[in-house]
């Protein structure tokens, strides 16, 4: 994970700096592991044997992902989110799923658009990174609407 998240490219929208050191990634990964079963989940994952990012909830119904910027366009991105938010919706009976997302990552707002997910608003000055006030735009996905989504992308 910390040959992704040294990369200013990939954390250009995440909610800190790019790492300066193995041990702040480990930091991170370690409080990662410990979040609680009944708060949260969080997966890193894996591509032909290499690690290309994780998918998530910090804490549950809060979505959040990284992923390395040389699979991005791939669909491994899409793959890797909605296995989490299937697993959501089914082993933990979430009601609806939430993401909190910068608005110049259009990328990520295009993904979440593509699995159904709709803006509910937005907030201005929510993200201190670095030195640099970042903004929101929020989005929810309900269970039902992730499975009628699903179905219309299958057959589509």
């Amino acid at each position: 994970m910390h040959a992704i998240m040294q990369q200013p490219r990939a954390m250009a929208y995440w909610s800190t700096p790019p790492h300066d050191s193995e041990g702040q990634t480990r930091e991170w990964l370690a409080n990662m592991a410990e979040i609680e079963p009944a708060q949260g989940e969080d997966f890193i994952v894996e591509c032909d044997g290499q690690v290309i990012g994780k998918a998530g909830f910090y804490r549950f119904p809060d979505l959040g992902y990284l992923f390395d910027p040389a699979v991005w366009g791939q669909g491994l991105a899409r793959e890797a989110v909605r296995a989490v938010i299937e697993r959501g919706f089914a082993v933990h009976g979430l009601p609806r799923v939430t993401a909190d997302v910068d608005p110049r990552n259009k990328a990520s707002m295009r993904l979440l658009d593509r699995l159904g997910f709709t803006e509910t608003h937005r907030q201005a000055r929510t993200w201190l990174v670095g030195d640099m006030w970042c903004d929101s735009v929020y989005y929810a996905l309900t269970s039902e609407a992730f499975v009628t989504g699903n179905r219309d992308q299958r057959t589509a």
